[in-house]
């Protein structure tokens, strides 16, 4: 059974399709990065599967739970980080993640033992106290990723997570989260528009007007990636000698290579006529 399954996934807004017919599954344990600019339709996968929209066409599963027919059984199986922090402030570590497990409805004894397991995987357990506006944006998150799995989801959903991080916090961030996938079993999410935040052994799912341009493991994706991006960009060269680039390990430092551009590259494909091939490449295993 796969953790996630987005099966014919489509959406529109009005007249403007902003998901066409999206499909690709993450399994148990894998860390899955969805990758793209800008507008290739991120933050509208991300609504769906937290059901801030409804579905319109297609289906998502959540560990054999279908959003559109059990809704309750696949929500349990979700832990969810947003890109903007909800996290009160002028409360400290312990009393925000008390709060969450109250509206989880959870007993006070129970909701303890979780604050307490979690903090100590979060590595918290020293900062429980503080408010967290006294915490740096790192630690910030992980008090975030602690309150997604209180309830000890399945599956955890980050969305761009690493937003207004240092580049050391947000290397430091990936790695934790990978740990967690590694150690706990946990299916994570990831979506990104930041090449240097992709590992080799990562799921890859890059997004582009609305469409699926390539799926797979990112070790293999090669010159089907480097395609992929020459078709953005609309200059073989340059897709080449990008995704080269991007994809190179760099001494323990992750990988080398922003792409805070990328929506400038997607600004020169929409000049350009589409072609019927853009929309689809998949590497083979």
């Amino acid at each position: 059974m796969n953790a996630l399954e987005v099966s014919g996934v489509g959406f529109a807004y009005g007249a403007r399709q902003a998901l066409n017919d999206l499909a690709f599954e993450l399994a148990p344990g894998r860390f899955g990065a969805l990758l793209g600019p800008n507008g290739a339709g991120k933050s509208t996968l991300i609504a769906l599967l937290t059901r801030l929209y409804d579905l319109q066409q297609g289906d998502i599963r959540i560990f054999g739970h279908s959003l559109r027919d059990e809704p309750r059984q696949a929500l349990r199986q979700l832990g969810v980080v947003f890109q903007q922090s909800t996290l009160d402030l002028d409360l400290s570590v312990q009393q925000n993640l008390a709060y969450h497990a109250a509206l989880h409805g959870m007993p006070r004894r129970e909701a303890q033992a979780r604050i307490d397991e979690e903090l100590l995987r979060q590595d918290l357990a020293e900062r429980r106290h503080e408010k967290v506006r006294t915490l740096n944006g790192g630690h910030r998150r992980r008090v975030e990723i602690a309150r997604a799995l209180l309830h000890q989801p399945r599956l955890l959903l980050l969305d761009e997570a690493s937003a207004g991080l240092d580049p050391a916090s947000r290397l430091a961030l990936g790695r934790h989260v990978r740990n967690l996938c590694r150690e706990q079993g946990l299916c994570v999410l990831w979506t990104t528009h930041l090449l240097d935040e992709i590992e080799p052994s990562d799921d890859l799912l890059i997004l582009h007007r609305g469409a699926r341009v390539a799926w797979g493991k990112a070790s293999q994706f090669g010159e089907d990636l480097a395609i992929s991006f020459a078709r953005l960009t609309g200059d073989e060269a340059l897709g080449r000698g990008y995704v080269r680039e991007a994809l190179r390990p760099s001494c323990g430092r992750g990988f080398s290579r922003e792409i805070h551009h990328i929506e400038e590259l997607a600004a020169k494909a929409e000049r350009r006529p589409a072609t019927p091939t853009d929309s689809k490449t998949e590497p083979q295993p």
